[in-house]
């Protein structure tokens, strides 16, 4: 037994690293099929451009919303490295049955010129079997990317190493995103190879991801379950309802601590301070107390910490609408603008969105190896704080939709000074590089963001919800990209700024809107942060 116990002990550190980076790499890279997704479905199943970037944006989303469930799991009953590995391999599932649609004849529609009016929709079966793979790709990636994070995290003991490693799990990604949106479009929409090849390699990468997390196996830290940390959220609910009757005590120990730690509960919220109150009965009974009617002044904590994090979750929710937005139209725009680098080299329409994936790369090495570093050695009583990074993240996004709206102005008086207006899919004459600047800058605005916001999420949920934690921020970006599907219905029901043919439209209103709606967030946030105080054990 002693044995055990040591050899749990030693388990975990840095060792751990390279498998679970190398895990999230892979997978990740091959979840990068959704960078061209809007490309195929457009191309290949003759969607119109409206329709494919929504289904891009449900798919994103999904992957993004899948998390929350995978945490409740991993948290809950399962752990972290079960749950990975079942999502690891559905998501293989999905990939495959992609591949199968991308390169078998009959489960795609018949190939046609691009705009024709003969390209036929797909059957039934074809666009069931597509959103089959779709679907099982999106649960499967969702399963594995966030509570990667967490698992991760929990391998490493110091709040300062954490951090650190969710610097380097988020380059991770962006670094593998980089990959499948330059090589491998160009891999897909090159003629030798094209969406068979493309959807291959991804299959590749997501199988060597699979096995390189088990190769770790006796590496890893487990950490152990005691049950659902959200029962016991729902029985402080239900035992301060029960006796919303009785009236609080200012006497420590009149409230039930069952060895937590703690003194009294705190004012904050001070209604659910009932559910660890000992009645009459309580006090003199020696028989356990159903948890539904008492519960432990830490649960009733536990509870007042996620409270507190869920305005500052909200604003990240808003916050994350301009950068869906933005994605969702990048590729639209970029497909109706010059993509010739010289006379003879040019690059995909995709491509472009690699300069939000470098700027984010950039930004996170720079804060990590450069910037938090002085900092610490300029005011070593003063560290940044992850709310100050999520702070200068929401200035960045409102920047980068000013420069977004300035720039798609530009290309629609190109586009009616040279009557093109009316040209469906016409392109207008200004280079795609114009869309560099806007993308820079939201890539520079997420590395300040995400790696903020999970670290935030991470050392302030209680230790019973750290998968959860993790999977917050993919539910922030999830909600995004639902919510900007939401404001995309409303202005096309409203307005005529998104038309099919967005020559004709104007989209720099639609940038203009975001940021308006990204200015009124930060105020909220700013209100928020400031009235915030960080947990501390």
């Amino acid at each position: 037994m002693e044995s055990e116990t040591l050899l749990h002990r030693a388990r975990g550190g840095w060792i751990t690293f390279p498998f679970i980076i190398a895990t999230m790499g892979c997978l990740t890279f091959s979840s990068g099929l959704c960078a061209n997704l809007f490309t195929f479905l457009r191309d290949e199943f003759h969607f119109e451009d409206t329709y494919a970037a929504k289904i891009s944006n449900y798919v994103n989303g999904s992957i993004t919303f899948i998390p929350i469930f995978a945490a409740i799991v991993a948290d809950s009953f399962a752990g972290c490295f079960s749950v990975i590995c079942f999502s690891s391999f559905i998501s293989l599932l999905g990939v495959v049955q992609l591949l199968l649609s991308a390169t078998v004849i009959h489960l795609r529609p018949p190939s046609c010129e691009k705009g024709s009016i003969l390209c036929k929709q797909p059957t039934p079966l074809q666009a069931g079997l597509l959103y089959l793979g779709l679907t099982l790709l999106s649960i499967g990636n969702g399963g594995t990317r966030f509570t990667l994070a967490s698992m991760g995290a929990d391998q490493l003991d110091s709040t300062r190493h954490q951090g650190i490693f969710f610097n380097w799990f988020i380059f991770t990604i962006y670094i593998a995103n980089f990959v499948s949106s330059t090589l491998m479009v160009y891999v897909e929409e090159n003629r030798r190879w094209g969406w068979g090849w493309g959807f291959t390699i991804f299959t590749m990468a997501n199988l060597i991801g699979l096995v390189v997390f088990l190769c770790g196996t006796k590496f890893y830290r487990f950490v152990k379950h005691t049950g659902s940390p959200f029962k016991s959220l729902a029985c402080v609910i239900v035992a301060a309802i029960l006796k919303k009757k009785m009236h609080l005590s200012p006497q420590t120990g009149d409230y039930h601590h069952d060895g937590d730690g703690f003194s009294s509960p705190t004012p904050f919220f001070k209604f659910l301070n009932r559910a660890a109150l000992k009645s009459v009965e309580e006090s003199s009974s020696s028989e356990i107390v159903s948890p539904w009617k008492l519960c432990t002044v830490q649960q009733v904590e536990d509870l007042k910490r996620l409270i507190k994090i869920v305005p500052i979750w909200f604003s990240g929710l808003i916050l994350s609408i301009p950068l869906a937005v933005q994605m969702s139209f990048m590729i639209i725009q970029a497909k109706t603008m010059d993509n010739h680098i010289t006379s003879h080299f040019k690059i995909p329409a995709a491509t472009i969105q690699v300069c939000a994936l470098i700027a984010t790369c950039v930004t996170i090495s720079v804060l990590d190896r450069l910037i938090f570093p002085l900092w610490v050695k300029l005011a070593p009583n003063r560290p940044p704080t992850p709310l100050q990074r999520i702070g200068i993240g929401h200035v960045f996004i409102i920047l980068s939709s000013i420069v977004a709206a300035l720039v798609e102005a530009k290309r629609l008086s190109l586009a009616r000074s040279h009557g093109l207006s009316d040209q469906l899919n016409a392109v207008v004459p200004m280079s795609l590089l114009w869309l560099a600047p806007q993308l820079a800058i939201l890539g520079v605005s997420e590395g300040f963001y995400f790696a903020g916001q999970a670290t935030f999420c991470y050392q302030e949920f209680p230790a019973s919800f750290k998968s959860t934690a993790t999977a917050v921020v993919g539910l922030t970006i999830a909600g995004a990209f639902y919510s900007s599907n939401l404001i995309i219905d409303a202005v096309q029901r409203t307005t005529a700024w998104l038309p099919n043919n967005i020559n004709k439209g104007r989209l720099d209103n639609v940038y203009w809107l975001c940021s308006g709606i990204g200015a009124l967030n930060l105020v909220f946030f700013l209100v928020c942060a400031s009235v915030y105080k960080y947990h501390k054990d």
